[in-house]
């Protein structure tokens, strides 16, 4: 998914589970925040104090993405969580271990993420963990049949959206690997991004699109994005009601009525294959207020002024340097930007100790 999805519509979804805007502002920014986060490394700053923050996501033609531990540090409990083949915690699908790994749907493995999120909701940083387990939650759907790790189970054939390819993409792998690259050779887009979805493009992570391919065993697989799309966007509502009330079992509606057919429409109407004009159009509703809830103005910067790293560290830049010395503010401890990361390490140690191990998956 996109930054549509995990920004305008989580903060959408926020605000119809009950949150007030600044609780929703937080959990919507933390929940595209995880596609941003690509810095990691110990902060220093001028009175010597220091604070170590771990990425969330590399780029997507990283050369890190090669990287076995990365994948497993990074992909795995951020992008890719996985679903161990639609099995409970003690069970086993049929076939190789990496069954196991391939993404599913709201899994197992994703409910009991999320009961962990709301187990620690009282947290300093619980809002914010809401946010990237969003982030992860909404992925499950859009990454489902694909692995967080270089294996050929991610090499898929016959990729077809019925409408045209996904250009934009592959004009970056044109550009990136030049005259190795041969756009007809649907192949090579496989062999060289064999983590995750990459031989799928970005059909995945658009919410208009119905598509279709062959997995790696030539089995023929259909794809409706708005519809799953709109299963997870209910389904985090669900999610995120029970947080409020502190109880994962608890029954809780979902959507409301008066939304959920605008939501639904949104997703198959807005088409334009850049994400950043998709989100454009769903602040514009959010600004109407187009929803059941008071009209807002909302914006998202990753990086530079107005970011929470700005409001934080005071810098301007998209990457850092190690010799990087910042000014220190007692605010810092209780900064959104810091928060964010206290909440993403939280995240990863509790779904790679934690709850991975109750599957039989062992991940770094």
């Amino acid at each position: 998914m996109q930054i549509d999805f995990h920004h305008a519509v989580t903060y959408t979804v926020a605000r119809l589970a009950a949150f007030g805007h600044r609780e929703a502002e937080t959990i919507a920014y933390c929940s595209q925040y995880v596609d941003d986060a690509t810095n990691s490394g110990t902060i220093k700053f001028q009175n010597n104090a220091m604070y170590s923050r771990i990425s969330s996501a590399h780029k997507t033609l990283d050369y890190r993405n090669f990287n076995e531990l990365a994948n497993h540090f990074v992909w795995i409990p951020f992008h890719f969580l996985p679903g161990n083949g639609g099995k409970k915690a003690g069970e086993n699908p049929d076939g190789s271990f990496v069954k196991k790994i391939i993404c599913q749907p709201n899994s197992s493995v994703a409910k009991d993420m999320i009961r962990a999120c709301i187990e620690e909701r009282n947290a300093l940083y619980g809002l914010h963990r809401l946010g990237i387990t969003m982030h992860v939650y909404a992925d499950t759907w859009a990454h489902q049949g694909f692995a967080g790790i270089v294996h050929d189970v991610n090499d898929i054939t016959a990729l077809d959206d019925n409408d045209q390819p996904d250009t934009g993409f592959l004009s970056k792998l044109k550009n990136f690997f030049g005259d190795l690259f041969d756009e007809n050779a649907g192949k090579f887009v496989g062999d060289v991004l064999p983590l995750g979805h990459g031989a799928a493009l970005s059909y995945p992570d658009l919410p208009y699109l119905k598509w279709k391919y062959k997995d790696t065993n030539g089995n023929p697989v259909e794809r409706d994005n708005p519809t799953d799309f709109y299963e997870a966007a209910n389904e985090m509502c669900k999610a995120m009601q029970r947080f409020r009330v502190g109880d994962p079992e608890a029954s809780v509606p979902g959507l409301p009525p008066v939304d959920h057919e605008k939501i639904s429409q949104l997703l198959r109407s807005i088409t334009d294959e850049d994400g950043d004009a998709r989100h454009g159009e769903w602040l514009k509703r959010i600004g109407e207020g187009y929803f059941s809830f008071p009209p807002t103005k909302i914006e998202y910067r990753a990086k530079g002024v107005g970011s929470w790293k700005y409001q934080t560290l005071g810098t301007r830049k998209k990457k850092d340097k190690k010799s990087d010395v910042f000014p220190y503010d007692p605010s810092f401890l209780g900064s959104d930007w810091k928060l964010f990361h206290d909440a993403l390490q939280a995240h990863r140690l509790t779904v790679i100790r934690d709850i991975l191990p109750l599957y039989g998956i062992c991940a770094a």
